[in-house]
């Protein structure tokens, strides 16, 4: 039997910068200055601009240099800085807190493409994408409705979903930026199924969970009332329900989405949800665990995690930003990256 390499250095994460006019810079200086603390932390690259990570480096206290980074390097442990592979050389327009700008929305888009094919390489073992605007993206030209799309695009990617992750709460969406008028005719068997499928694979892969219990929700009050309040349940949900039981999947419902997320005796009894739709899983979710909440795309070829708030530019360059959403970004992508190496060196045993 071979015994597979011993690996020299802990898991290497690419940190897309994001909008710079955003509080990127800012959360991705904090996050990385709370893990550097820590006895054992990932190591971290910000894709992105030195220039700007920098003006945000002297905006606050206690975080780690940003320092320039090249391809091959080794990387540098946070104690002794955070190293930055800057692609863009920005304006100081576009380097202005809280005004977004074209320049600004385009270099975003550069850092994220950039950041995708060193995860599709194997350079870094995930990518962790901080905030853009997808309107300034949009008039910068790149005509994604999101993150998600792009890196499914980037990764030649048709079967994707978005998947939302809290310190309690994980749920999985069926359909996600879509008007609620569509959801309905937008759902069929292979989607559900689909959903089931991906988010048992990534519970399995990324996070190491034997047989995962996935709950799954209805579409129509009281999970449809046996037909009375709609029959989606009756010709979509529940057939693919079946279908993910006779792969060995523990799934279960349709359930009753406005009981679905009570907690009995203080804890959820499955490991994560399916929700139909954006709002139906989100509501719980953020109302439950605002500030920890990641969001992950799943099915990606590499693991993507994204801190689940936006650029709030009414706030950036203040210093307040709060990180906690980027520090469990980041945790959640180097758990996953590590539980995806342990299971490739138990194939390569």
């Amino acid at each position: 039997m071979r015994t597979p390499p011993r690996r020299k250095t802990p898991p290497l994460l690419a940190i897309s910068m994001g909008d710079p006019a955003g509080v990127g810079p800012e959360v991705i200086l904090k996050a990385a200055a709370t893990l550097a603390s820590r006895r054992s932390a990932p190591s971290l690259v910000v894709v992105g601009d030195v220039s700007a990570m920098r003006a945000a480096a002297e905006r606050l206290r206690d975080v780690p240099e940003p320092c320039e980074w090249r391809h091959g390097e080794p990387s540098i442990r946070l104690s002794k800085g955070l190293g930055v592979l800057s692609i863009s050389n920005l304006s100081a327009r576009a380097l202005r807190p809280a005004h977004p700008s074209v320049e600004g929305a385009g270099a975003a888009y550069d850092y994220i493409v950039t950041g995708a094919r060193m995860a599709m390489s194997g350079e870094v073992d995930a990518i962790v994408t901080a905030p853009i605007s997808k309107d300034w993206m949009n008039r910068a030209g790149h005509r994604f409705p999101g993150h998600s799309e792009l890196l499914a695009h980037l990764g030649r990617t048709r079967l994707w979903r978005m998947m939302f992750a809290g310190g309690e709460l994980t749920v999985a969406l069926v359909t996600a930026h879509m008007g609620f008028a569509k959801v309905a005719s937008a759902l069929t068997q292979r989607n559900v199924l689909d959903t089931i499928r991906l988010l048992s694979t990534h519970l399995r892969g990324a996070l190491g969970v034997a047989r995962p219990r996935i709950a799954v929700l209805g579409l129509n009050p009281h999970a449809g009332e046996s037909g009375m309040f709609g029959d989606e349940e009756i010709r979509v949900i529940a057939p693919a329900i079946r279908r993910a039981n006779r792969e060995g999947i523990d799934a279960y419902g349709p359930l009753a989405p406005d009981t679905a997320f009570i907690r009995k005796a203080g804890s959820f009894n499955f490991d994560a949800a399916v929700a139909m739709y954006h709002d139906q899983g989100l509501i719980a979710l953020k109302t439950l665990e605002f500030d920890r909440a990641v969001n992950i795309t799943i099915g990606l070829p590499f693991v993507r995690t994204s801190p689940d708030h936006g650029t709030a530019f009414d706030i950036a360059g203040k210093g307040i930003a709060n990180p906690s959403s980027m520090i469990a970004a980041i945790e959640y992508a180097w758990r996953a990256a590590m539980s995806r190496e342990k299971i490739a060196r138990r194939a390569a045993a």
